[in-house]
């Protein structure tokens, strides 16, 4: 089994944190907002239908990848000088890695790539170094035959893509609610010198791993940020606002609680580190869908991905599931079309305005609800004139019977993850109004706001008498 201990962690933090915590935007990849404006990362799939769906014969559409357009980029700067680079946020896997020079073969990259030759902190990671133990379920580390014992890594990911190159330590900067940069000394990061995959887009320099481990960005800076805690608030998928910034929270801070919040155990399992929960079923409208047919419920039978857009269930749930929703849905003369690949088959509608889909509720262990409206469920591709549900069969992609709970599903939710405490929790939130309280520095406590009245009218009183 992996360890969790924070103590573990090498980095060091910035002056300016006092043990407290700070946020950060996430960037949508189809961001407007330099240098993301010419992203042009789309995928093509062939409309196929069954026998008795609808079907478009000889069409192609458009649709987002898995972990396609939806996903959120951070902006963050490696070595010293900064760097600054943009990374997939990811909570499904652990490692942070950027493309490094030399890169001999490495997916197209629009901006400069690292060159730790030009970092005055960089160092790598001998093979003595207990970091270059670890490895998990979707990486492993090696020792170079050279003279300098340099601790290699090789991790391959979900779909296949794969980044290889040398573990290393950095100072690594984020720009913060707090107006001003912070920094982590002697972070350990992965400088990728082989990175491919067909997923990676010409603006993503790596991927930030959130997920739970050692190397973990989260365990890494945990003893400077006042725990190993974090939240995020992501944005519903809106293609009219591009712009739009989902927020993330590290550290003290960035609990949820309050009114309507509901918690849920979070599940370790060996060897991996993703966010497991226990599904108990769903409720498509007044009709409740048990995860398994024969009504038993295995634990840790779901996990939390926000680098993946869909949510991913098994074969038999997701007919059962599927089943439900086309009962549902209204007009009830709309006909579904399946959109097959090799990911799985995508449930759509031909409609030029929104039906009307049924809520949904997510039962989870503990006792946790879950109520998701059609925003969070289904997704309207404008140009192909598609309504389609954010949901995925597929063959899954860790384990027999295991599913992924999609960015979709999670937006327009502060979702926190304590990490002390194994639990993760959930509150409907208006994501869009908490970035833009956020991007205003709007974190006051009552004390704040009751100085800021005093100033105020001891201010007036000066003027006015």
């Amino acid at each position: 089994m992996v360890c969790h201990n924070s103590a573990t962690a090498t980095a060091a933090s910035s002056s300016n944190l006092n043990n407290g915590g700070f946020s950060v935007k996430l960037i949508r990849r189809t961001s407007l907002k330099p240098p993301l404006h010419n992203h042009n990362h789309k995928v093509y799939r062939r409309l196929m239908g069954s026998s008795n769906d609808q079907t478009i014969p000889q069409s192609d559409i458009r649709r987002d990848k898995e972990d396609g357009e939806g996903a959120q980029l951070m902006k963050l700067s490696i070595g010293s000088p900064p760097y600054e680079i943009y990374a997939v946020a990811d909570t499904g896997s652990t490692l942070l890695w950027t493309q490094c020079e030399p890169c001999p073969n490495c997916y197209k990259q629009k901006n400069p790539k690292f060159d730790p030759k030009k970092s005055s902190s960089y160092s790598t990671l001998p093979c003595s170094a207990k970091e270059c133990t670890y490895a998990n379920g979707t990486g492993y580390t090696s020792c170079s035959t050279d003279d300098q014992k340099v601790c290699n890594y090789n991790y391959t990911y979900m779909d296949d893509s794969l980044t290889q190159g040398v573990m290393a330590k950095e100072t690594i900067t984020f720009g913060s609610s707090l107006g001003k940069p912070v920094s982590f000394k002697n972070v350990v990061f992965g400088c990728g010198h082989n990175n491919t995959g067909e997923t990676f887009a010409e603006n993503e320099m790596g991927i930030v791993g959130l997920g739970l481990g050692n190397l973990s960005i989260i365990s890494q800076i945990s003893p400077y940020v006042g725990g190993r805690k974090f939240s995020h608030c992501l944005m519903p998928f809106d293609p009219d606002h591009p712009n739009d910034a989902s927020i993330m929270s590290f550290g003290k801070g960035s609990e949820v609680s309050g009114e309507g919040v509901v918690s849920t155990p979070l599940i370790t399992k060996d060897g991996k580190n993703q966010y497991f929960v226990t599904v108990e079923g769903i409720t498509v409208g007044d009709q409740f869908v048990p995860y398994n047919s024969s009504w038993s419920v295995s634990k840790g039978n779901m996990f939390l991905d926000s680098g993946t857009q869909v949510t991913m269930l098994p074969q038999d749930f997701y007919d059962r599931l599927v089943a439900e929703v086309k009962k549902k849905m209204e007009p009830s003369s709309l006909k579904p079309i399946e959109v097959n690949d090799p990911s799985g088959t995508l449930l759509c509608y031909n409609a030029t305005t929104n039906p009307k889909a049924p809520m949904m509720t997510v039962h989870f262990d503990g006792g946790a609800k879950v109520q998701l409206a059609p925003a969070q469920t289904f997704y309207q591709n404008k140009q192909d004139k598609l309504f389609c549900f954010g949901t995925l069969n597929s063959s899954n992609p860790l384990s027999e019977g295991v599913g992924l709970y999609g960015s979709y599903a999670q937006s327009n939710f502060l979702i926190g993850f304590d990490l002390e405490k194994m639990l993760v929790s959930f509150k409907a939130t208006d994501c869009r109004k908490r970035s833009t309280r956020a991007a205003n520095g709007a974190s006051a406590t009552p004390f704040s706001y009751f100085f800021n009245y005093l100033f105020s009218f001891t201010l007036l009183a000066i003027l006015y008498f």
